[in-house]
């Protein structure tokens, strides 16, 4: 039990001693005790006022007396107006930090066989060109909240579902066939994804300049450029090739059907690459292919149920109305799905799969709507968790030069992105001489963890609703909020370490400890209530910013005292003690966040 809940528990038997009140969780309001005042926690009294029948000051009086006889670990307190500020001794401090000292995982909790089941899916590529900056967001904040749900004892499934089918990808594969004289990963050196998503830009270039003629002539037959504008992009002949191909697709043609596998896989092999740099991965991954029409008997089913409506051009809506909302389109006129189906399609095999008992999306925040309508359906259509599923909903993120359009090919591929943080980790270590002494491959492979840890940390540690701005310069900063400043504070505290003669054992109760150990012993307890936060606000952030406090609260300690070279025994034990196992929470708590931690920078 750590500090926060032996006094939360202690006041609470108290105000019922002396006043026979049964205080709720919500009543016992614990606070860290502000800087200006003496003490290390608060304890707000208000609302226990009505039930003492006295003044705010004299119920911290007599709280505060009756904690200091009946909980050993308060030494002494202070009341200001309405706060009870309380004071430990040394001794509960010492033991709170043994009782970390033995917990390898402290502060996080281990999943069971009848802990809950949360799937959250993540990554969502579209198999037409290769992962961008904005995906990286994606797939960083989709792994982290994974870790960060299994460290409050949930069971998690990761799943990803990949956009292999549809008229997007139909145009790269018409671009390749069209221009690219059988062009292959193998003979151009480039990975399958980068290739197939050139051919995306190149169908897009020859179909701009298709439009574009088509426009020009259609206007000198007198009409509007708003008009030819329109004809030109339907009338445009790639544009219609790449919807027959479409059609063929879905009527199983095999060459069409051929010609499709080569090119995914080549893409497929690409993604496994640029996941294994990032350091994400999946337990399950799900195709469009093989779920639309899943989706498609689903809403037949919801139909034949009269949850759904048929029209008279023989499309199928959802009316959303009584919810506040408008009807919204199922099935089209032709039979064909929209992803509001694809989507029920893919829950369906899911459920199928898994017993899930939450379901968790990670997608940006332009699918509001989208997800606001796919929870009631998905509730109509029975589905347990389907009114309580979680859009993990996040901001777009830039570069300090702009938005991008894979299109047009100004995307930030993400290969490069990490390529270039990793090259640059490299440069900034150097220069600083923080590889001196190494071997080339050690340099390699710290420049490669330093590099992910500041590209990572730096998206992570923002409120994910936000939109960001991505700054690769500012996010290698050995100082200040970023990643290999808390990589930098790691490696130095296991440099320490090894250098100490010896490994110290439990601490003795009769230690003493300083302000400034206390404060780190206080900031390492509250690491569970950082994780459980976490979990409850979907919000990595909060790992991210508790790991830069804590790295904060260590510097400044080691800054005052030394460790090595204390010449008390026991004052070196037990600083030996509170800097393994801030290393130790600083490097659980960067593993939430995918984060590794070098053992030397």
């Amino acid at each position: 039990m750590n500090i926060e809940a032996l006094i939360s528990k202690a006041a609470g038997e108290a105000v019922k001693a002396l006043y026979g009140m049964d205080a709720t969780e919500k009543m016992l309001q614990l606070q860290k005790t502000r800087s200006e005042f003496e003490g290390n926690l608060t304890l707000v009294v208000f609302p226990f006022v009505k039930a003492a029948r006295k003044s705010p000051e004299q119920t911290a009086q007599e709280i505060g007396e009756y904690l200091l006889e009946h909980c050993e670990a308060v030494e002494k307190f202070n009341v200001v107006k309405g706060f009870l500020n309380l004071s430990m001794g040394d001794r509960a401090w010492i033991q709170l930090l043994n009782a970390i000292d033995c917990d390898t995982h402290y502060g996080e909790k281990q999943a069971t066989d009848a802990s809950p089941l949360v799937m959250i899916e993540y990554s969502s590529p579209n198999t037409n060109k290769p992962l961008h900056l904005g995906h990286v967001r994606n797939n960083l904040l989709g792994w982290s909240l994974a870790q960060i749900m299994q460290a409050n004892g949930n069971r998690v499934v990761k799943t990803n579902i990949v956009n292999d089918r549809g008229i997007h990808i139909c145009k790269s594969m018409l671009a390749w066939l069209k221009y690219g004289n059988g062009e292959t990963p193998e003979t151009s050196g480039k990975k399958g994804d980068h290739l197939i998503g050139d051919y995306y830009v190149a169908f897009d270039k020859h179909y701009r300049q298709e439009v574009k003629e088509l426009q020009a002539k259609y206007e000198a037959e007198g009409m509007t450029a708003e008009e030819a504008e329109k004809k030109a992009k339907e009338e445009a002949p790639l544009i219609k090739e790449a919807h027959d191909m479409l059609v063929k697709w879905e009527q199983g043609d095999a060459e069409v059907r051929a010609l499709w596998e080569k090119m995914n896989a080549w893409v497929y092999a690409g993604f496994d690459e640029t996941y294994k740099k990032m350091g994400v991965s999946f337990d399950k991954i799900y195709y469009e292919s093989q779920t639309y029409l899943k989706g498609k008997a689903k809403v037949e089913e919801g139909l034949q149920k009269g949850l759904f409506e048929r029209h008279a051009d023989g499309s199928v809506w959802a009316d959303l109305t009584d919810e506040g909302l408008d009807q919204k389109l199922l099935l089209r006129s032709d039979g064909t799905s929209v992803y509001m189906t694809q989507d029920i399609g893919t829950a369906e095999m899911r459920f199928k799969d898994y017993p899930i008992d939450k379901m968790i999306y990670v997608v940006g925040n332009e699918q509001n709507y989208h997800f606001q309508v796919l929870s009631i359906l998905l509730d109509r259509l029975g589905f347990k968790w389907g009114k309580e599923l979680v859009h993990f909903s996040y901001g777009m993120v830039e570069l300090p030069n702009g938005k991008m359009k894979s299109r047009e090919g100004t995307v930030v591929d993400a290969d490069d992105l990490m390529e270039l943080m990793v090259e640059d980790a490299y440069k900034t270590s150097m220069e600083l001489g923080k590889f001196d002494d190494m071997t080339e491959d050690e340099r390699r492979e710290i420049a490669r963890i330093v590099g992910m840890g500041a590209l990572k940390y730096f998206i992570l540690k923002v409120d994910a609703r936000k939109n960001m701005l991505f700054n690769p310069e500012e996010s290698i900063d050995f100082n200040g909020n970023t990643g290999p400043f808390i990589q930098y504070t790691y490696a130095r505290i296991r440099s320490i370490l090894r250098k100490a003669q010896n490994s110290p054992g439990s601490l003795s109760s009769s230690s003493s400890l300083n302000d400034k150990e206390v404060e780190l012993i206080q900031k390492m307890s509250e690491y569970g209530t950082a994780v459980e936060q976490a979990g409850k606000d979907y919000s990595p952030s909060g790992i991210a910013n508790y790991c830069y406090e804590l790295t904060k609260v260590f510097n400044q300690f080691y800054h005052d005292y030394s460790i090595l070279n204390e010449p008390d025994e026991q004052k070196r034990q037990t600083r030996l003690v509170i800097a393994r196992n801030v290393a130790k929470i600083l490097k659980n708590g960067m593993a939430l966040l995918g984060i590794e931690v070098p053992e030397r920078m």
